[in-house]
């Protein structure tokens, strides 16, 4: 199967992104930046058109497209996190800088693009077998913007009889 290549439109920022993106995750790296040929419409030439760059293995282009396009919600970047510091971590790097909170985990950063940062734990019990449990940890989680791994761990658990 060919590489699916993730190409993420910017509006003249497509290198600042691109570094940023590198500083947040581990083992990444910025692999090229691609100056713009006489002609493009939307860059001088020599200045970035595209960034190639990995984030802990996954490769993405960063294009530097012009202003027409913007990022929406209907497509983000889920980060699956192994604990509450990892979850913390990439919540507050993304968030920085003119990034938002948004509910249920969701965020933009400060380029736009959307990202949903989601502890192993809340899949865990939103997908346990006992249907009310998973709809407990679900109920906490509606009320959360940043995840919260004790307070739906709390939340799923059954309310004790009196």
């Amino acid at each position: 199967m060919p590489a699916i290549t993730p190409c993420l439109w910017f509006a003249g920022q497509a290198e600042e992104a691109a570094r940023f993106y590198v500083s947040v995750f581990p083992n990444s790296r910025v692999l090229s930046v691609n100056p713009a040929p006489e002609g493009t419409p939307s860059a001088t030439p020599g200045e970035a058109l595209t960034v190639e760059f990995e984030l802990d293995g996954v490769r993405f282009t960063g294009l530097n497209g012009g202003p027409q396009f913007h990022f929406d919600e209907a497509v983000s970047f889920q980060i699956d996190t192994a604990d509450q510091a990892e979850t913390d971590h990439y919540w507050d790097a993304l968030i920085a800088d003119g990034g938002e909170e948004s509910v249920c985990g969701w965020l933009k950063d400060r380029f736009g693009l959307s990202w949903q940062v989601v502890p192993r734990r809340l899949t865990e019990l939103m997908t346990d077998a006992d249907p009310a449990r998973a709809g407990r940890a679900m109920q906490a989680m509606l009320q959360m913007r940043r995840i919260d791994i004790a307070a739906i761990e709390a939340a799923a658990e059954p309310v004790p009889a009196s």
